[in-house]
């Protein structure tokens, strides 16, 4: 039985330049999850972000050296994941993630969607 490719991974606004800075353990652990995702499952350490109910957006979340990184990505789409967002939670209050960075979120989910639907064209509507 021959598995299925992985879906391809489209890093969505500065998400990706924002994941490089994050120290190589953590690229390290997140990529593994990353991967998991690609091939159709939820990796362990991925839990539903709040505040997207029913929309498939999820998080992973690796602590390092008394950091906590983020990174946030969709499996919203068939065909596609999107990593939406890639940060170093800074609050020391609490485990909720800042509005500021949902809505962010918010945006790059839209900015996905947009993308997402032109990809799923067919050439010749493209123009």
């Amino acid at each position: 039985m021959q598995s299925e490719p992985p879906k391809p991974l489209t890093w969505v606004g500065s998400s990706k330049r924002d994941y490089i800075r994050f120290p190589d353990q953590v690229q390290d652990d997140m990529s593994y999850a990353l991967f998991v995702a690609q091939m159709g499952e939820r990796p362990k350490s991925a839990k539903p972000l709040k505040g997207f109910k029913g929309a498939g957006v999820l998080e992973i979340v690796e602590d390092y050296d008394g950091d906590t990184f983020r990174a946030v990505y969709t499996v919203r789409f068939a065909q596609r994941i999107y990593v939406l967002h890639a940060f170093q939670k800074k609050s020391k209050r609490g485990i909720e993630t800042p509005k500021s960075e949902i809505r962010l979120v918010e945006q790059r989910l839209r900015a996905a969607e947009e993308d997402y639907r032109r990809r799923q064209q067919p050439d010749e509507e493209r123009g």
